[in-house]
């Protein structure tokens, strides 16, 4: 992955989960946001953040 290609922290600031429109954390090992409260991990693909519930992984 090129750097053009990593996620930015900043997004954070204006992304929420849009299934419980809280907060997101984020996990560089995995590439994903995590909301503990949905439940879900949003991909992050080539830096962007997918942020569809179809796309999300249910956390264990």
């Amino acid at each position: 992955m090129t750097e053009t290609q990593r996620f930015d922290r900043r997004m954070l600031d204006g992304l929420v989960c849009p299934e419980t429109q809280g907060r997101l954390d984020y996990d560089a090992d995995k590439q994903e946001l995590v909301s503990r409260n949905a439940g879900l991990a949003y991909p992050i693909r080539d830096g962007i953040p997918v942020m569809l519930v179809d796309e999300a992984r249910r956390l264990d």
